[in-house]
């Protein structure tokens, strides 16, 4: 905790002789001790707004990202500057992570970055409970919100965790909140609006340019990229594009003529990943071709392209995206090759997410099954039960947050569901550093931990059962402390796995029929939400009237409804300026798949199904499979192995869902398919 004013550590530590925008406000709200959301425009130097703080609080800083890539950029930018910060990831061994919380226990550390998913890990909540905190910063807070872009159902459980730790105070940092995003978070941490600090969307350097995409996509790319890309002096540029295979046929055709581009996508390994990043920042390699895997805490400054191939996920992602533009202030373009051909392919993926009725159905009756058990509580793997009811992971958190609010359930805690160890003493040493009742409690552990040559297995439940017989508290939570300390001082190793959450169950009957529709209708509703995002997004490209203030306008930002401050409510500086508006042309049509193809692409997958279930996929699980859209049940079945898989990638879910219902029909019609 530092002496210095907040101006004095700006200058001395961080190199700045003035803040930007609204630093300096948010600075202010915090060090009073006020819960404080700050909404900045992307690149507005948000992280400034608990890095300076967090230098004059007494205690920890706590800081929930939710990607690895953020909180290694900004701990780099940190321990530049001297700070002391860490972060706890899933890359680390177990003795850094040990380090780490050392540091922290013996206060150390002014700042700690985890991802969300660290805080259901009962030995890390042990762990804060040890340390005080000063404020809980949630980076990317608009995932907090069921209205945003990218609703995480982790974060709702934030404000839970505030309360746990005794965290007097929060920070919430986003770049991308509408007015209904804002409010939802503001109610969730009951921030007052005299704390809600916004800094405005409007980039002044950024050219916002919509062209309609032509036949060959790829060329018109080259040469409106071409002139920029001078051997030695190439402007930085990013791509975004949808698909893998997007990337990589882009950057071949940009290498083809000559310029420098390489592909990046999350089905590279992550050295290869990092090394293209590192080429980037480094301005060794100009170009990347990405899908979006790539940008999340990316902060160079003089990005002078963003290019977006495909059509943007949302109006959001679009300017989150742009966002990385010009992040230094001179001028920059954003050029959208729009087309309503993507558009199929954004929305399938919206489909993907909603899970099958006879899933949400088979959830419920788990939950019913366990309300019937005398404690009435409900153990989660969550791999494992996406796997039994056929429900990707992110939908079924969600549908487990519904849940929690109907009532149903309640989460209780969570816990590693495995603990195994290996000595590094002897055991009979380690019982003689102990007397008394401590004695007989590590011997009890000692003697009731069996080993199979160098790994031994925790049994809590044996444990409990042999220290009622000798009457020593050997509590679940006692074994967990007493072998963590055992670790830290060296005597033995301590592996831990299968995270499971314990719910409580909080109705004596659960009405699986009426509430597996109700969850099941407002699946539907979500669904409906996700594409009518997409069509506010065509909306956008296709205005009449200025692009800049349409976009700042769909985040409150009122900029132009001062004539003084642009000229005549328009920025000068986009397409529907230049007077050059557009209308995006159509997909091109697809003719209706044939029954032959249906033979060809489903028979092969329908009876590998039958064989394996006993039964055929429902049209639902069908399109699915043609869609190239996940399913946990598609693992046991190898679906990906199969001709037909993602074969109609490019064409409209529910045009494919309407062929597979016909094509079924006619087969089941048929002698050889009849049961």
């Amino acid at each position: 905790m530092t002496s210095a004013s907040p101006q004095q550590t700006l200058k001395t530590v961080f190199g700045f002789d003035d803040f930007r925008g609204g630093q300096q406000a948010v600075v202010s709200h915090v060090l009073k001790g006020h819960s404080t959301a700050a909404i900045f425009a992307t690149g507005a130097g948000k992280s400034l707004c608990y890095q300076l703080p967090a230098l004059h609080l007494p205690h920890l800083t706590l800081v929930v990202s939710p990607l690895l890539a953020l909180m290694q950029d900004q701990l780099a930018f940190l321990q530049a500057r001297g700070i002391a910060a860490a972060s706890i990831d899933s890359t680390q061994e177990r003795d850094a992570t040990r380090d780490v919380m050392e540091r922290a226990k013996r206060g150390e550390l002014n700042i700690l970055m985890v991802s969300v998913e660290r805080l259901k890990n009962e030995r890390f909540r042990n762990f804060l409970r040890q340390v005080p905190i000063s404020l809980l910063v949630v980076d990317e807070a608009h995932c907090l919100s069921e209205w945003g872009h990218n609703f995480r159902p982790d974060y709702l459980k934030l404000p839970d965790y505030q309360r746990e730790f005794a965290i007097p105070q929060v920070l919430l940092l986003t770049a991308t909140a509408t007015p209904a995003v804002i409010d939802d978070m503001r109610d969730k941490f009951a921030i007052a609006p005299e704390h809600i600090v916004t800094t405005g969307f409007y980039r002044p350097n950024l050219e916002l340019l919509v062209a309609p995409a032509m036949e060959d996509r790829q060329q018109q790319l080259v040469e409106w990229l071409r002139p920029q890309m001078h051997p030695g002096s190439e402007a930085p540029t990013i791509i975004y594009v949808t698909l893998q295979q997007t990337a990589e046929q882009v950057a071949s055709a940009l290498k083809a003529q000559g310029i420098a581009a390489q592909a990046y996508h999350a089905g590279l390994d992550s050295q290869r990943r990092d090394e293209i990043q590192r080429q980037f920042m480094s301005s060794e390699s100009p170009c990347i071709v990405a899908t979006i895997a790539f940008g999340m805490g990316i902060d160079k400054g003089n990005i002078r392209n963003v290019v977006h191939f495909d059509l943007p996920k949302s109006i959001e992602n679009y300017s989150q995206e742009i966002g990385r533009a010009g992040r230094d202030g001179l001028p920059s373009t954003c050029l959208t090759m729009a087309g309503r051909d993507g558009l199929r392919v954004l929305e399938n993926f919206v489909y993907g997410d909603t899970p099958e009725y006879s899933g949400i159905v088979r959830l419920l009756e788990e939950i019913a099954s366990a309300a019937n058990t005398p404690d009435r509580q409900w153990e989660v793997l969550l791999n494992t039960l996406s796997r039994d009811t056929n429900i990707r992971l992110l939908p079924l958190k969600t549908l487990l947050v519904r849940l929690e609010m109907h009532g149903v359930i309640a989460p209780r805690f969570s816990f590693l569901a495995e603990y195994r160890l290996r000595y590094h003493i002897e055991p009979v040493a380690l019982v003689s550093r102990f007397e008394g009742e401590r004695a007989a409690f590590v011997r009890l552990l000692v003697d009731h931990i069996p080993m199979a040559r160098t790994w031994g297995t925790v049994d809590f439940e044996r444990l409990l059962r042999a220290g009622q017989t000798q009457q020593v508290d050997a509590s679940r939570s006692r074994v967990i402390t007493a072998l963590e300390y055992f670790q830290e001082k060296g005597w033995l190793t301590l592996e831990g796995k299968r995270m499971t959450d314990v719910y409580e169950i909080c109705q004596s009957t659960v009405p699986v029929e009426a509430l597996a529709r109700q969850l099941y209708d407002d699946c539907l509703g979500r669904e409906r939400i996700e594409i009518e995002r997409l069509q506010a997004m065509l909306a956008l490209f296709e205005s009449e009237s200025c692009l800049t203030r349409r976009l700042a306008e769909h985040f409150g930002d009122r900029t132009f409804e001062s004539p003084s401050d642009t000229e005549q409510g328009r920025c000068g500086h986009c397409s529907v300026c230049y007077g050059q508006p557009v209308t995006l042309p159509d997909a091109p049509p697809q003719p209706v798949p044939s029954n032959a193809q249906f033979q060809c692409y489903a028979a092969p997958f329908i009876q590998r199904h039958t064989e394996q279930f006993g039964q055929p996929p429902s049209a639902h699980r069908l399109a699915h499979f043609l869609c190239g859209l996940t399913m946990p049940v598609f693992t046991p079945l190898k679906a990906r192995r199969f001709e037909g898989f993602a074969v109609f990638e490019q064409r409209a879910y529910p045009q494919v869902l309407e062929w597979v219902a016909s094509g079924q029909k006619s087969m089941a019609n048929k002698p050889e398919f009849k049961q």
